[in-house]
């Protein structure tokens, strides 16, 4: 971390200066490791018209949050990413087992998941109000160690699509074809699903669950607008999650609104330009 705080150093911000503000410099640094893992994950969930997933899952991981503190754990994060896993397992089962619609197993799903959630929160006239900081997130709050968990994540993040894309890609868009070209199409969703399970816990207490969602939709809904190619598809997703993340934790800090409602306005308003650029393209 040293490094990195002697890069921020040379920025020319008074939150910047050598010695102060340690919580910026973080969240700084956790934006930059955050805002590729939603480009990347953003564009098969797109691909896979996936859009409430995400919403589900931080549904189902406010349920492990809220198992976690009744079993009286100091950290129940763990908890959450063990839940969050076996609900988007047993989504992908329940998928491919049914007929029904996508938006209909993920609406039952997360109903389903934030019932329980209250439910348990509210036990024995529990209150709700200290999982508020959930809804909201704080991106200022992290520290070293989690960006560290979330820099590994990134990492397993990109092995993944080095060694997967194209099947994960087939197995979203034609799920006969793949399995007729010998791709475990029920084991490639359940890997993907797990990736944006995984993502989406960890990410929620800093982006806040209200939000979580716009960032697996904007960055790659904003690049389809405007990308010719598979490559600029995805490289335009990862960057306008970058300059959309920066933005809104620089624009969060100066007027002390929400960071994660700051990135999801700069990526709804990447979407409303690219909207104008696919306009002239055509």
């Amino acid at each position: 971390m040293e490094l990195w705080y002697s890069l921020v150093d040379l920025l020319p911000f008074e939150w910047a200066q050598p010695g102060h503000m340690f919580f910026m410099k973080n969240a700084l640094l956790a934006i930059l490791v955050i805002s590729p893992l939603f480009g990347l994950l953003s564009t098969m969930v797109v691909q896979s018209r996936m859009s409430f997933f995400s919403d589900a899952l931080g549904h189902s991981a406010f349920t492990g949050v809220a198992v976690g503190s009744l079993c009286g754990l100091g950290e129940p994060l763990g908890a959450a990413v063990a839940f969050a896993l076996g609900f988007s397992l047993l989504f992908t089962w329940v998928r491919r087992r049914t007929s029904l619609g996508s938006d209909t197993v993920i609406g039952v799903f997360s109903s389903t998941a934030v019932a329980l959630g209250i439910f348990i929160a509210t036990l024995d006239g529990g209150s709700f109000t200290r999982f508020n900081s959930l809804l909201i997130g704080d991106i200022l709050s992290v520290d070293p160690a989690k960006i560290g968990l979330l820099a590994a994540i990134l990492g397993a993040i990109l092995l993944l699509w080095v060694l997967s894309y194209n099947d994960l890609l087939l197995s979203a868009l034609h799920p006969a074809l793949a399995d007729s070209r010998g791709v475990k199409v029920f084991w490639q969703e359940a890997l993907l699903n797990a990736a944006i399970a995984v993502v989406v816990t960890v990410a929620m207490t800093w982006v806040g669950l209200l939000v979580i969602n716009a960032l697996l939709v904007l960055p790659a809904a904003a690049a389809r607008n405007l990308a010719k190619n598979t490559r600029q598809y995805h490289l335009f997703s990862v960057l306008g999650a970058v300059v959309c993340g920066v933005a809104g934790l620089m624009c969060s800090y100066y007027k002390g609104a929400s960071a994660g409602a700051a990135i999801t306005l700069f990526l709804a308003a990447c979407f409303a330009l690219s909207l104008l650029g696919a306009g002239k393209q055509k």
